[in-house]
């Protein structure tokens, strides 16, 4: 996914403030490394009547404040150090949240649009087989990701509870409507990105209104992102990226005057891949996939994968950025992060941001246990709440200490699993 290797920046983020916390040898020790890791292989039938063995992953980062949480990914390029730094952010963004959840991650080494749909199914089927006995709801919840869907989250619920022998939907969340998942999780995560690029304005004094945004990835993050944006601060999405999975390259769509993510939506395919002819005919623009970056905008919003902003692209945003905000999970390397210190360009830190995924897979949890749904309307009160809160607890500690956003959030977060760890006597 990216020549940067996502776990050694996890740990190099976490160096610093736990020197800046003066943290003793051995909590590093612990936070440093996930508690337990799975590598496995599934075998898989393929339509063919062939054979094909699948690398999976279950890394789980830390489970002193609950259960281990964090989705599945299916990618091509999946690795085992990709899916320790993703476990590893879990962890921080459970407890910046102040979510009674830790930290895990999961991955297969495959390409899901190689797959026919019972393929999946059987693979998905065969994480389960593989996992089942390390997971539950009160030991470890999966979730989607890339390349994952809610339609896969209910088949390994399904092969789950085959197992254990009873219904157990809150051992996975991401489910489908009418299958144990919850209103507005499929819009959570943008969502909750909106929601703190809303507070982010308002601390620095910015009116929303007529603000601009350019937005790399159209995946689920980016869609409801840019509707959001454009629905609750009355900005103009400018630009988005996208992978195409045909051409293998990524591309930029681009409309001075805003784009209308809801038509984006009806010519992209459920691998966020947007069809160029019928975006040509509607009038925008498709230029390189670096174009995103470079826009004439106040929010830039890297919503695809990790390590896309780096040392030696950075220098290509605009004077006009005034806030970076972290829709995907570890977008910005360290080198891009003394950039934007040097610049003043104020970051919303992925594991803020991009929060309102996890707190929206909690509250399906709890319903899940209460067997008891909550109404739309309920859900989005209640996130926004959280997300709210979470970003004033990082802005408070950001003043306190007079440290960057990305380290306040790492205080807040290590502040409150290092309680945890001494509350059950771990250290």
């Amino acid at each position: 996914m990216t020549s940067i290797n996502p776990f050694q920046m996890a740990q190099q983020q976490f160096d610093e403030v736990a020197e800046q916390l003066e943290l003793s040898d051995n909590i590093r020790k612990i936070l440093r490394w996930p508690l337990r890791e799975f590598h496995f292989q599934i075998p898989v039938q393929l339509d063919d009547g062939t054979m094909q063995v699948f690398r999976g992953y279950r890394v789980q980062h830390n489970d002193a404040r609950g259960p281990c949480k964090g989705g599945i990914r299916f990618h091509p390029a999946e690795t085992v150090d990709t899916v320790r730094a993703l476990a590893t952010w879990m962890t921080w963004k459970c407890a910046v949240a102040d979510i009674p959840l830790g930290g895990g991650k999961g991955g297969v080494i495959v390409d899901p649009a190689g797959l026919s749909v019972a393929e999946k199914q059987r693979l998905c089927r065969g994480w389960i087989d593989q996992m089942w006995r390390n997971i539950g709801p009160r030991m470890d919840v999966p979730a989607p990701d890339v390349g994952t869907t809610p339609q896969m989250m209910g088949w390994m619920m399904d092969e789950y509870t085959k197992l254990v022998g009873h219904f157990t939907p809150g051992v996975i969340t991401g489910k489908p409507l009418g299958g144990g998942g919850s209103k507005g999780r499929t819009e959570a995560t943008g969502f909750g990105v909106v929601v703190t690029i809303r507070e982010a304005l308002k601390h620095l004094g910015i009116d929303s209104k007529g603000c601009t945004a350019s937005i790399q990835g159209f995946g689920n993050v980016a869609q409801y992102a840019s509707k959001f944006f454009i629905e609750m601060l009355g900005g103009r999405v400018v630009a988005v990226s996208c992978w195409d999975r045909f051409d293998k390259t990524s591309y930029t769509f681009a409309k001075a005057d805003g784009l209308d993510p809801s038509f984006l939506q009806t010519i992209t395919d459920q691998y966020g891949t947007i069809d160029k002819e019928k975006a040509k005919q509607a009038g925008i623009s498709i230029e390189d996939g670096d174009a995103w970056l470079k826009k004439d905008v106040e929010v830039l919003i890297p919503a695809a994968i990790e390590g896309v902003v780096t040392k030696d692209t950075v220098g290509q945003i605009s004077s006009k950025v005034k806030i970076v905000a972290e829709g995907a999970n570890g977008p910005c390397t360290p080198g891009a992060d003394e950039f934007f210190r040097e610049k003043n360009i104020y970051v919303i830190p992925d594991f803020l941001c991009n929060a309102g995924g996890v707190i929206c897979s909690y509250f399906e949890g709890v319903q899940n246990d209460m067997n008891f749904y909550w109404e739309l309307d309920e859900v989005m009160r209640n996130l926004d709440k959280k997300v709210t809160n979470a970003f004033a607890s990082v802005q408070e500690m950001a003043g306190a200490r007079g440290v960057y956003n990305r380290n306040a959030a790492y205080m807040v977060a290590i502040d409150r699993v290092v309680r945890a760890m001494e509350l059950r006597g771990w250290i």
